[in-house]
């Protein structure tokens, strides 16, 4: 399923959207060029997950926790945002991916995950988004999402 989002608005949208869709532990590979709207994304489903704290590009940390409060003040669910840039080594890649589907899986939390090809392996059973620019040339066009269900 192909969608043309116009702006940084309509990817975030898409993004709260989406967020309604996937069930609690969905894990989300996100693929795209630097600058194609993948953390914009996440924004969106971040907000259509009830989180209200800024959401940026976790290429340095390389993983960020949004739990939400759940029931008690214990968590239940949220986002984790993993972004797999840095990790050259796909080994690297895959350890860290373990380590943080784990932990998502515990919170019941949606796990996003940029930079997916970075793995030795994608992961079966994923939801799979592909960003891309609608017109190269000109970034102000818009973008282009291909959206997969798992199989």
């Amino acid at each position: 399923m192909t969608h043309h989002l116009a702006d940084a608005a309509a990817t975030h949208a898409f993004g709260r959207h989406l967020a309604a869709r996937l069930s609690p532990g969905s894990t989300l590979l996100l693929q795209g060029d630097l600058g194609a709207g993948k953390t914009c994304l996440v924004q969106g489903l971040a907000a259509g997950l009830g989180i209200s704290e800024p959401i940026t590009s976790p290429t340095f940390a390389l993983a960020q926790h949004y739990p939400l409060p759940g029931v008690g003040g214990v968590p239940g669910g949220g986002l984790v945002h993993l972004d797999l840039y840095r990790l050259e080594l796909p080994a690297a890649a895959d350890e860290l991916f373990a380590q943080e589907e784990e932990e998502a899986r515990a919170l019941g939390a949606l796990l996003a995950v940029e930079w997916p090809e970075r793995l030795s392996v994608l992961p079966a059973g994923c939801w799979r988004i592909q960003l891309r620019l609608s017109d190269p040339h000109n970034p102000d066009a818009g973008r282009l999402l291909e959206l997969s269900a798992p199989p």
